[in-house]
């Protein structure tokens, strides 16, 4: 039985790779630097949709990829006959083992523009080469992942059940993105194989096929109530939902399941006005004995939808959530980057490397860094991320006086503080040290950091800023390195 948040393990993705990945490894071993450490940060510089908050996800799979990285003798022919690879790089790749160390965010965590997502340290030929699979699986997951809480949130408690598989944008879009909106909050998925490969709760009932498929609405009820009479949930919208579809439903409750001692569970509406139908529905369901029975609603719905929907009274226990969400269909894009930020000196030291660009957020913040999250003692909520030189203390019990680092008069000290360091080890020297955790645990942990943000970051519409700094030895760095000293060594 596959292991849960497995790849198959007969699929080889390690030439999923920009083929100038290859080019650079092959020039750098020419050049003689291929075994130099370097350290590559990934980050993002913009949230999708003008939210408060991403969360991150997909760190199992990218542990996964980085744990099989192999090249098969197909991938050293196939590359071979390209003409441009010296044989000593073919060798190289040929019996390559990996040999970086990686620190990333734990799976959930909250995340914010500029700040270093994942890390590697390594060979610069190993870590240049792994930056495409690290921007697919990161981002995309996280983007779903982010998409998928805002409908979940916006649902104020009621379940949101994941139903994008028809609508995702590849085979691996549709697991793997269903598997990010669970971390991000959603209660199951429809897409099967979800929970046997990843334990995800699964759940579904008909199309309206199933209804048209028999001489009645009330034949096609009945047939489906008798077959599941523990699960028994209709859809009541293929014809007519308040004249025909509930008052259906409720008869084949009375003549079915009833003298079976069995209670329905829910009614599913995919179409029409959902705040008005799901409302008279309510009052029939009610009327005739179910005060139980759930309402199901879905039809092309996202956060804004469900809001309104709930703005205006729907009568609603639970949203079905598709295309929208499988691929925020809003901003369809997570711009997360991967940069060189520094390469190891000849003293062992790390110099640091700047990427400078005309528009502000397109500068990198260099060197080799940690990330901390302070958390205010009194209110027990994130007061800021904390971005400094790798080894640089910080002492909890003395204040901090914080600055946005484009904007260096605005300053908070801080004081009474807890932090957390937000970058865990993944590998140590190309050996796996990150032991995957529950799906479950993660869907958890995710939910209890993002209680631990002010609501005014979680805002829909002009979130506050969550205030990303660095710390002043960082800044002063890069300070220098803008004002005359970038590029050198």
């Amino acid at each position: 039985m596959q292991q849960p948040n497995s790849l198959k393990p007969q699929r080889n993705l390690t030439m999923l790779m920009d083929f100038y990945e290859l080019t650079m490894g092959n020039g750098y071993l020419a050049g003689g630097i291929g075994d130099k450490t370097a350290v590559f940060d990934m980050f993002f510089r913009k949230i999708p949709e003008n939210g408060g908050f991403c969360i991150f996800a997909g760190l199992e799979q990218l542990a996964q990829y980085l744990e099989n990285l192999r090249f098969t003798d197909e991938d050293i022919e196939f590359l071979r006959s390209k003409k441009i690879f010296d044989d000593r790089f073919l060798s190289y790749l040929k019996n390559f083992t990996f040999e970086c160390d990686v620190w990333a965010f734990r799976e959930g965590t909250p995340m914010f523009p500029g700040e270093p997502i994942v890390i590697v340290r390594g060979p610069v030929v190993q870590a240049q080469m792994v930056e495409t699979m690290i921007l697919l699986t990161i981002n995309h997951q996280s983007l779903i992942a982010t998409k998928a809480n805002r409908i979940v949130r916006a649902a104020q408690g009621r379940d949101v059940i994941e139903f994008g598989s028809r609508r995702a944008q590849s085979y691996d879009a549709a697991i793997y993105g269903a598997r990010a909106a669970y971390i991000g909050g959603c209660a199951a998925t429809a897409c099967t194989i979800l929970e046997r490969d990843h334990g995800v709760p699964v759940v579904g009932t008909m199309a309206h096929s199933w209804v048209q498929m028999f001489g009645s609405e009330y034949e096609a009820f009945a047939r489906y109530a008798k077959l599941y009479p523990d699960n028994c949930t209709l859809l009541v919208d293929t014809y007519n939902t308040s004249r025909s579809g509930v008052p259906n439903a409720i008869r084949v409750f009375d003549e079915v399941l009833a003298p079976m001692g069995k209670r329905p569970k829910a009614i599913r509406i995919d179409s029409g006005d959902i705040a008005y139908l799901s409302k008279k529905a309510r009052g029939m369901l009610d009327g005739a004995g179910y005060p139980d029975v759930k309402i199901i609603a879905s039809n092309s719905l996202d956060e804004y939808i469900i809001r309104d929907l709930l703005i205006q009274g729907a009568a609603v226990d639970a949203f079905g959530v598709g295309e929208k969400m499988i691929t925020s269909k809003a901003e369809p894009v997570m711009g997360g980057v991967y940069k060189l930020a520094a390469v190891q000196g000849k003293g062992g030291g790390y110099i640091p490397k700047i990427k400078i660009s005309e528009t502000i957020e397109k500068i990198t913040n260099p060197g080799f860094k940690s990330a901390y999250r302070f958390f205010s003692r009194e209110s027990g909520k994130a007061i800021a991320d904390y971005i400094t030189v790798y080894g640089e203390e910080i002492n909890p019990e003395n204040p901090v006086t914080l600055f946005d680092p484009n904007a260096t008069w605005k300053k908070q000290t801080v004081q009474n503080f807890d932090m957390r360091r937000l970058l865990t080890p993944v590998f140590v020297k190309g050996r796996r040290v990150y032991e995957p955790t529950p799906l479950t645990q993660v869907q958890k942990f995710c939910a209890d950091e993002i209680a631990g943000l002010w609501d005014e970051v979680k805002r829909f519409e002009h979130p506050h800023r969550y205030y990303v700094d660095l710390s002043q030895k960082l800044w002063d760095i890069k300070q220098g390195m803008l004002t005359g000293g970038a590029g050198q060594d």
